[in-house]
């Protein structure tokens, strides 16, 4: 690989956005393909970003190598819900971490080995920025925690964002929302209630529907290409 190529790749890694290297096998020639520029690519190319699979183009000299950031789920809440999503979502392969101000429920004795911080959420989202490769799930039913978070998430543009809450309660959420300037194209984007409708009433129960429902977003999630055409975030 050119130096040149591989600095650049390093850089979109660093940055944690997708892209891929395309090699033709006949010729030895390689290119950068940046996910801003999958839409000037044909439809395999997208496939590939979108499912974060390496391999041969069929009927082709061409293999693409894929890289793309690891997906990660913030999770705004040090619940019951939480102690059970950590694990799972490890074994789905997501990084995660739990963010709660709440020192009595964000302790690491309910959540060991997990990646834990008992901070307000607007104090690391300016250490740990939201991006298109975060899913945001808010579920400590405290406006206070969980609308700054909402907020940032629907600005950056989550790949998945969703709340806890009854339909009363994302109602009033709502409202809130809209009173702090977001457009409701924007917020249409929150899952509340949160996660696949699978009946679920445990806490357990209740992280398996919002994996499901991460997952699913992630495997259907729109490219940069394909987002620059919707209404620009606010």
């Amino acid at each position: 690989m050119r130096s040149e190529l591989l600095r650049a790749l390093n850089a979109e890694r660093a940055a944690r956005r997708g892209c891929l290297v395309v090699t033709d096998l006949a010729s030895g020639v390689q290119r950068l393909v940046l996910e801003s520029d999958a839409e000037a690519e044909d439809e395999a190319v997208a496939r590939a970003l979108r499912s974060g699979r390496s391999g041969l183009l069929a009927d082709t000299q061409r293999f693409l190598n894929v890289y793309l950031p690891p997906p990660r789920i913030l999770v705004i809440g040090a619940v019951h819900i939480s102690q059970a999503l950590a694990p799972m979502a490890r074994l789905a392969g997501f990084d995660i971490a739990i963010v709660d101000p709440r020192t009595a429920f964000a302790t690491p004795d309910r959540f060991p080995g997990v990646d834990l911080l008992a901070e307000w959420p607007e104090d690391v989202l300016r250490e740990r920025p939201l991006d298109a490769y975060t899913a945001l799930v808010a579920v400590t039913h405290d406006p206070k925690i969980d609308d700054h978070p909402l907020i940032e998430a629907l600005q950056t543009g989550c790949f998945y964002i969703g709340a806890l809450g009854s339909r009363k309660t994302h109602a009033r959420r709502v409202e809130r929302l809209l009173a702090a300037g977001l457009p409701q194209h924007r917020i249409d984007r929150i899952e509340a209630p949160i996660g696949v409708d699978i009946g679920a009433a445990t806490p357990a129960e209740i992280a398996v529907a919002i994996l499901a429902s991460v997952v699913a977003a992630f495997r259907g999630r729109k490219m940069h290409a394909e987002r620059r055409g919707e209404a620009p975030a606010v």
